[in-house]
């Protein structure tokens, strides 16, 4: 694998992104993830997931590089769905799955972090989904997850602002189990893996189908329409405008077109 490695001991699995500088979530990533998670699933002394990053960050967001490659709405829409679809499958997954978060959950790395069932901080993690400061929108059902931890109100304050919040705010708005030190963070998330692991795998697969039962009809008619949406803004003026203006790291001029 090029961007992620993975290893297992004592009934945990850890994936590790590998992509530096920042982990960015580009296609290959993703792919190699849901290849991971191929692997995992049938391990049956596989009980409880980790998942973490390389270096400074958890991950600051999708790979923007990546983007100027893909030309049409309907190329957009469907890196929105597959991603959806992969942290769908993660949020169904049939064994815990814990972030472990450090540095920096942005955009898809936030998304990311939201399919996880359990999501531990270091309190001075920067955690958000900036998309609208590139006259972007979230693809990877960010838009439906991160209401159904933090409310409708506090959603659209940092999606409308693209300003992030800490990990022990993160904690407080419900977007996080619990913040820590970030030289801490790791291990209590492995502290926590352990707890989990020696829990029944027949009765933990049972209530992570049922938690799956909050997610609404509405959930999935939102992730559906964020998909096309994704697509659309994609391709507009002020998205291009938006990820020249992140390449050459100056501030974007959107005209509304």
């Amino acid at each position: 694998m090029e961007y992620l490695k993975w290893s297992s001991g004592d009934g945990i699995a850890t994936i590790t992104l590998q992509r530096p500088p920042a982990n960015a979530l580009s296609s290959g990533l993703l792919r190699e993830l849901a290849g991971v998670l191929d692997e995992i699933e049938p391990n049956r002394d596989i009980r409880v997931v980790v998942v973490h990053g390389e270096g400074r960050f958890f991950s600051a967001g999708a790979d923007i590089k990546e983007f100027t490659t893909v030309k049409s709405s309907d190329g957009f829409s469907n890196l929105g769905k597959f991603g959806q679809d992969l942290f769908d499958r993660m949020e169904k997954f049939p064994k815990p799955i814990i972030a472990s978060i450090h540095g920096a959950s942005l955009g898809g790395g936030l998304e990311l972090a939201m399919a996880c069932h359990i999501r531990l901080v270091s309190e001075t993690a920067k955690l958000g989904l900036p998309e609208l400061q590139l006259g972007l929108i979230p693809g990877f059902a960010g838009t439906q997850r991160l209401p159904k931890y933090v409310g409708v109100a506090r959603a659209a304050e940092m999606m409308f602002t693209s300003e992030p919040i800490t990990g022990v705010e993160a904690v407080q708005y419900g977007l996080a189990n619990h913040a820590y030190p970030e030289e801490e963070v790791l291990e209590q998330a492995y502290k926590l893996a352990r707890k989990i692991a020696k829990k029944s795998p027949i009765a933990i697969k049972a209530a992570i189908e049922l938690l799956n039962y909050a997610k609404t009809e509405e959930f999935y008619e939102g992730t559906k329409r964020e998909a096309q949406l994704f697509g659309e803004v994609f391709v507009s003026n002020d998205a291009k405008e938006g990820i020249q203006a992140f390449i050459e790291k100056r501030e974007p001029n959107f005209k509304g077109e």
